[in-house]
């Protein structure tokens, strides 16, 4: 038999190392491959031979994977660029002399292409014995073809919870105030929208929807006209009519051409106070936190993740499964339930998914019913938790080992 690698890129999430556990567990159940290697730091640890076996671990480690935030082989920003061919060479000569058949890898729609640029690369060569499988995960929920993505329910859990916990905070004094929570979301304004599973927002602003500040400061006003109180969220991504982003300051890229973004909750803040809409204004950036809180993961969310990795391990048996991704359907019914497929790589990568447009309410006054509907079984469940101490036990990085 040969082996196998699974690799971690892009952005982390609470669940992506679920993937990796139900990868580990599907070939100590069904052994197709005779060691399983845990790639450090994606593609970039890859083309530096940085493994790490996981062929055997144990129940408990697994277990407690399961529940351990961020991505424990550690992550990358390396874009793989199709016309550095030393890198191609570079990465089948490693996956030749490690006798790697399969490599499994977990990321957003830039790793998806990263999938599809080497099944591209090895169908050109006419290479037959190397494949390559998509695993998807984003917090943004923003991947074509599947239903939705493993760490993004999570991340709304959290961002729910945290809504309302904010808003029952901000609501004790009876003084004028505006309280604003921002939320990741370059392009897509998931996470911003699953605040509104609290039942507690005034006005959301997504990216999908052009920013207009004299509509938005007439909805805020509104709300303090009526209860002296306004609950805003908003997405790091709004832009305005011209294209440029609300957020304050200038905005840097990073290695794969995406604004870095971070700040349009404080510049709400100063376009409220500015105009004189309200008194004083309140600012939470969830930032970093939305994507690593993993003592409240939503159940449903853990066991898609953990059940997609052994299902994109089971499809590799299949000696022609490559340069596919394997996403999740939702089955039609009242009761939730998924199922999971498979879909070409080249369908997802560099692709965004945006939030629908016929979901989104009038003048920023929240979202529709359909869209609750569809996020509200994703948050549903939580896992048990083992604590040590009063604080949550986890696998220590494999790149700290």
């Amino acid at each position: 038999m040969a082996n196998c690698l699974v690799a971690q890129s892009g952005g982390p999430s609470s669940v992506i190392n679920a993937t990796v556990a139900g990868v580990v567990k599907a070939n100590q159940m069904n052994q197709i491959y005779d060691t399983v290697y845990g790639g450090l730091n994606g593609i970039e640890g890859i083309l530096q031979e940085k493994f790490v076996d996981l062929t055997n671990m144990s129940d408990e480690e697994n277990r407690i994977l399961q529940q351990t935030p961020s991505s424990a082989l550690g992550s990358c920003r390396y874009k793989l660029k199709r016309e550095n061919v030393a890198d191609f060479e570079k990465l089948f000569e490693i996956l030749e002399k490690y006798n790697i058949e399969t490599l499994f890898y977990t990321g957003g729609n830039d790793s998806m292409d990263t999938v599809y640029a080497l099944s591209e690369y090895a169908a050109k060569h006419g290479i037959t014995n190397h494949r390559f499988v998509g695993c998807p995960k984003t917090v943004d929920n923003d991947l074509m073809v599947t239903d939705h993505c493993p760490g993004f329910a999570s991340a709304a859990k959290f961002i729910a919870n945290t809504a309302l916990q904010t808003w029952l905070d901000f609501n004790v004094y009876t003084r004028q105030e505006v309280f604003i929570l921002e939320t990741m979301g370059r392009d897509a304004g998931w996470l911003a929208a699953s605040a509104c599973l609290s039942g507690k927002v005034d006005l959301v602003v997504l990216p999908e929807e052009v920013f207009d500040k004299d509509v938005f400061l007439a909805e805020v006003k509104k709300c303090i006209d009526e209860k002296n109180k306004c609950y805003v969220v908003v997405s790091e991504g709004i832009k305005y009519a011209d294209g440029t982003y609300v957020s304050a300051g200038e905005s840097k890229n990073d290695t794969f051409g995406h604004a870095i973004l971070g700040g349009s909750g404080n510049a709400i803040k100063d376009l409220i106070l500015n105009s004189g809409t309200a008194e004083r204004c309140k600012v939470q950036d969830l930032s970093t936190a939305q994507r690593c809180h993993s003592t409240e993961q939503s159940l449903v969310d853990v066991t898609e993740s953990f059940r997609l990795g052994m299902s994109a391990h089971m499809r590799s048996m299949d000696k022609n499964f490559t340069g596919m991704m394997v996403g999740i359907k939702r089955k039609e019914g009242k009761e939730y339930d998924v199922e999971f497929f498979a879909t070409e790589a080249k369908n997802v990568a560099n692709h965004v998914k945006p939030f629908p447009e016929e979901w989104m309410l009038p003048n920023y006054t929240g979202i529709s019913q359909e869209a609750i509907d569809y996020l509200a079984p994703l948050i549903v469940g939580e896992p048990d938790t083992i604590m040590v101490d009063g604080i949550q036990a986890y696998v220590t990085p494999y790149y700290m080992k």
